[in-house]
């Protein structure tokens, strides 16, 4: 397969995280999109050391991934096509927080990708955007949304909303809220990075969740898309 080229000057694959880098042994890649700053990057590198601890034994490799000057859902997408050059046909998620929240929503139609983690993902949804945003990309993904209940900088009603219309067409779709806490999710850090590994691990590898994602996505709306994140998330899970 050609390589893509970059859709902007400087989007790039970070090194490989997971799987000691081994291409034989790759059975899944999580694609890492950042938020839009760098002094403000909230779960997102620690899910990559967490994603490599507990996955890579099992062949799951994360790559960040460096946006450019172009739109983040563009990068993402040549990013899941750099995945299929360099390691074949594995599943992907697109895990992203803030600005790569909405860049993994929105880059979650690309024919690798098989789920999504969104945590506080800044949406445009509403009378500034004109428009809610498209969620005909998420069918067929798995679908987690993540959102603190007090972001100041990214409206959660925004975020159920969009989960609330993806879940119609869409059964595997959940969302957990963080109670009291903000944008950068920083109150309840540990929780949130175990949930998404459960998630990512259970939609790419075993196909099983911790009995919390198992009952927000059966759970009809509302009730599954405003699961509460429980304190101590992650301390039994399985158990």
């Amino acid at each position: 397969m050609a390589q893509h080229a970059p859709p902007a000057r400087g989007a790039r694959l970070g090194r490989a995280a997971g799987a000691n880098g081994s291409v034989s042994t790759v059975s899944g890649v999580v694609l890492l999109l950042p938020g839009a700053s760098r002094f403000a990057p909230g779960p997102v590198r620690p899910l990559a050391r967490a994603l490599a601890r507990a996955g890579g034994a099992h062949g799951l490799v994360a790559h960040a991934v460096a946006h450019g000057a172009g739109p983040r859902e563009e990068a993402a997408g040549w990013a899941a096509d750099e995945v299929v050059r360099l390691y074949g046909d594995v599943p992907v998620c697109l895990a992203g927080f803030g600005a790569g929240g909405r860049a993994a929503l929105l880059a979650a139609g690309h024919e690798a990708v098989n789920s999504v983690v969104a945590m506080a993902p800044c949406l445009t949804e509403g009378a500034e955007a004109g428009s809610p945003e498209p969620v005909k990309q998420l069918a067929g993904r798995q679908v987690l949304i993540v959102h603190g209940t007090n972001d100041a900088r990214s409206d959660p009603e925004s975020s159920f909303r969009l989960a609330a219309r993806a879940k119609k067409a869409n059964r595997s779709t959940c969302r957990f809220e963080v109670h009291s806490d903000g944008h950068g999710l920083r109150e309840h850090r540990s929780e949130v990075v175990a949930l998404a590994v459960d998630f990512v691990l259970g939609a790419m590898l075993s196909g099983r969740y911790s009995r919390p994602v198992v009952d927000a996505l059966a759970a009809p709306p509302p009730l599954g898309l405003r699961m509460p994140l429980a304190s101590g998330f992650g301390r039994s899970l399985r158990g």
